[in-house]
């Protein structure tokens, strides 16, 4: 039974929390220190020790929350797609990443860009690390209903990199989880590097040198991918 301390600690931990995500958004990783956070909310430094042993658990704790929030607007995103739209569930799924993307440049680096001084702290790091995997797996359950729903060809084995192949395998293996063929996992990791890839230029500025608006090269790159696993894009209803 959750007793009142317990709702203390866990409303001091959401105001931690979101103080430190307000100065990464304001001023950067960097200025995202125990100090600054304990001069924002009127406590000493070492107070903060009680919540999170050291800078890099609370860093990590952010991002397994940064995560959650990204995987719920994915999913409510999701639902509001008829059941059997795997089209639909695809690129509503591939925008609400770049929509978040775009309107969370700092929160997306501390999750997709260079890795942060401190973070590699193990503190926090199986809460962090679920939290990524449950993001991941939004993608991958969508990638697997395709798959199992509307098969999509694939390279066989023998057509596959002898390089990849060990990859592909371990990577199926020890984190997919599911037996399938190596071709669609290839399928899936050529899809998400696209997807990632893409949006990351943009998010980090470097596609200004050609695009200022670079929402049709998005577009082209869905619709060009689309077909690739079975499905038929369609734009925007807003544009």
């Amino acid at each position: 039974m959750e007793t009142r301390r317990d709702r203390l600690r866990a409303a001091t931990v959401r105001e931690i929390t979101e103080t430190a995500r307000r100065i990464l958004v304001e001023e950067g990783p960097e200025a995202v220190t125990l100090r600054a956070i304990a001069r924002e909310m009127g406590m000493t430094a070492p107070a903060l020790y009680r919540y999170f042993g050291s800078h890099g658990e609370l860093l990590r704790h952010l991002v397994g929350e940064l995560f959650n929030e990204l995987t719920g607007e994915l999913t409510a995103a999701l639902a509001r797609v008829p059941e059997g739209d795997l089209s639909g569930k695809f690129l509503t799924a591939s925008r609400r990443f770049r929509t978040w993307a775009l309107a969370h440049p700092r929160e997306y680096a501390l999750l997709f860009g260079a890795p942060v001084r401190g973070i590699d702290d193990q503190g926090q790091a199986d809460f962090a690390e679920e939290c990524a995997r449950q993001f991941g797996w939004t993608f991958m359950a969508l990638f697997l209903e395709l798959w199992n729903r509307s098969p999509f060809p694939v390279p066989s084995d023998d057509e596959i990199d002898p390089v990849l192949l060990p990859q592909l395998r371990r990577y199926r293996d020890d984190v997919v989880g599911v037996d399938l063929p190596l071709g669609v996992v290839q399928q899936f990791l050529k899809c998400w590097i696209r997807l990632q890839g893409g949006v990351s230029l943009e998010v980090f500025g470097h596609l200004e040198f050609a695009l200022a608006d670079a929402a049709p090269m998005f577009e082209l790159m869905l619709a060009e991918t689309s077909p690739e696993i079975g499905l038929a894009y369609r734009p925007p209803a807003d544009g």
